[in-house]
């Protein structure tokens, strides 16, 4: 009696860590909105800013810290990017739109209020360069596309507050 028992346990034990619990359907459809808006932000981005001959980039950032730190990076970038920069009114409100959808999620998903996280070096280094507008607007565009990209690569961190 005690063997079957405890080969029960054992069964029981290796059903429950063997196996991955599916994702709740809320948090499928909130990476699925997060994606479409950013592919959408990504192909208005490609389509109306190229990299300018000449600019280069600092490595883009390569970690995404949680829901917080994407929601504060964009927003930041965001705010580099003037409302009166040719073309980019669709843009920064796509930008606002995606960072208001994340901020909501945030506010009914994260108990825990972190600290807010420190920002990118490349972040901070535009948000010192402020009085040259259009080079820090092309570049902060840019970066939105980067930071887009490797969210859309890493959608999982979506779901770490």
């Amino acid at each position: 009696m005690d063997y079957t028992l405890a080969l029960l346990f054992s069964l029981l034990h290796v059903l429950s860590v063997g196996t991955a619990a599916p994702l709740p359907v809320e948090v499928v459809n909130m990476k699925s909105k997060v994606k479409l808006l950013a592919e959408q932000l990504v192909v208005r981005l490609n389509k109306n800013f190229q990299v300018p001959v000449g600019l280069t980039l600092n490595p883009p950032v390569d970690d995404l810290d949680g829901l917080a730190f994407i929601v504060t990076v964009l927003e930041d970038y965001n705010s580099l990017i003037p409302d009166n920069f040719s073309g980019v009114s669709q843009i920064k409100f796509d930008i606002s739109s995606l960072t208001g959808f994340l901020e909501q999620w945030k506010k009914g998903h994260c108990s825990e209020q972190r600290a807010k996280p420190s920002l990118p070096e490349p972040l901070q280094e535009l948000q010192s360069r402020k009085e040259f507008i259009h080079t820090v607007s092309i570049e902060a565009l840019m970066r939105v596309k980067e930071f887009l990209n490797l969210l859309l690569k890493n959608l999982d961190n979506l779901e770490t507050c």
